[in-house]
């Protein structure tokens, strides 16, 4: 595995979140070409920080309504891309975009990511695994990161490495700022 490279993602403005006071990620290349993401999420003391219930592994939409780590990955120069929505109940769901926001209907992923969570006295850890066969092609990748929080009332705040938008946008090529060299198998 490379060194991993650090992140602080940043609330967007036009939402506030009482809840959350840092959310840190950390990327690294596997050597056989995928992915392995840590994302730890710093609540305040006392926070009511809203997790989605567990269940049992595998694909699920509209994980992005709850408390959801999320990933945009794309190939250096390609206007496609993957977008994989993490959830800590250890649901999972990977798209693949053919430009923006135009999903590619027929595809399935090649493989499931690996997800596990671990809850901190300040918050939670997830950590996840992207195998290279659900990556784009190239050893440069363009990722941008992201997390929807739901607190216990209900309200949502969204970060991620930047925002390009007076609206949330996790899409926008704006925010794929994490440019990463990874191995290539």
């Amino acid at each position: 595995m490379s060194a991993p490279t650090d992140a602080l993602l940043t609330r967007h403005p036009a939402t506030p979140c009482p809840v959350v006071t840092a959310i840190a990620v950390s990327v690294a290349a596997t050597a056989d070409g995928g992915l392995a993401l840590r994302y730890r999420i710093h609540a305040t003391p006392g926070g009511r920080l809203l997790l989605p219930p567990q269940q049992p592994s595998g694909p699920a939409d509209g994980l992005w309504q709850h408390t959801c780590c999320e990933a945009f990955i794309a190939g250096q120069d390609d206007a496609a891309y993957r977008e994989f929505n993490l959830s800590p109940s250890g649901q999972w769901a990977a798209y693949r975009f053919i430009a923006y926001r135009a999903a590619d209907s027929g595809f399935v992923p090649p493989a499931a990511p690996q997800i596990s969570l671990q809850p901190l006295a300040d918050g939670f850890q997830l950590d996840a695994r992207l195998a290279a066969s659900l990556l784009p092609a190239g050893p440069c990748l363009h990722l941008g990161l992201s997390v929807v929080i739901e607190a216990a009332d209900g309200s949502k705040s969204y970060w991620a490495l930047a925002h390009g938008s007076t609206r949330p946008d996790f899409h926008l090529r704006q925010s794929f700022t994490l440019t990463l060299n990874r191995n290539t198998p």
